[in-house]
């Protein structure tokens, strides 16, 4: 099984329709746990697709992306602190893209 990698995704979109277009893109990426910020596990060749596709959805000089590389999926146990509502954590399951 390939290496996987968790990564934070967030980004801020200046426009409503890029900004539904990388929404959409991201949900086959991860799992979203809040508006613009989703939890990913990628191998580094799906980290690359994943960094191309967006790059071709944003405008650089409006837009902004960050991935957070927290590193390998399965040493990484993320301590998660919520106020607020209820945070239910990630499981691993199969995401078709």
């Amino acid at each position: 099984m390939p290496k996987e990698n968790l990564y934070i995704v967030t980004y801020d979109i200046s426009e409503p329709k890029r900004w539904r277009k990388v929404f959409k893109l991201m949900k086959g990426y991860g799992h979203w746990l809040q508006l613009s910020v989703f939890q990913c596990r990628l191998t580094s060749k799906r980290h690359a697709q994943m960094c191309t596709r967006l790059e071709e959805l944003i405008k650089p000089t409006e837009d902004h992306v960050l991935i957070l590389d927290l590193g390998s999926a399965e040493q990484v146990n993320p301590n998660v602190e919520s106020l607020g509502k209820n945070y239910k954590m990630p499981t691993r399951e199969a995401i078709i893209v």
